[in-house]
């Protein structure tokens, strides 16, 4: 039986949601879809599989500090295939910061 990750949210407001992520090994994220684009910052190194919902995984190396960004629209389960415990922090970006007037 997969567990579920823990999803903590750290901030909310009108621009970004921050929201850290803490896996036991095995435990899955469940599947979603990202409505925003987003920023991964990893707190651990860990190994995890990102399944599509066409069955295919993907093995993705995280390594602590080392930040990736992706688009919206992506729909995937990222579950922790390691052995150890892993944390990232995910930044939801909701919509673009209003530009300074020149």
């Amino acid at each position: 039986m997969t567990t579920t990750a823990r999803a903590t949210v750290q901030h909310e407001d009108e621009r970004v949601r921050v929201t850290r992520w803490d896996f036991e090994p095995g435990a899955s994220t469940g599947r979603h879809v990202h409505d925003h684009d987003y920023v991964v910052v990893p707190l651990t190194d860990g190994t995890t599989g990102i399944r599509t919902p066409d069955g295919t995984e993907t093995p993705s190396q995280l390594r602590a500090g080392e930040s990736y960004a992706r688009p919206a629209g992506a729909e995937h389960e990222v579950v922790n295939t390691g052995s150890s415990w892993l944390a990232f922090v995910e930044i939801e970006l909701k919509e673009p910061a209003a530009t300074a007037p020149a």
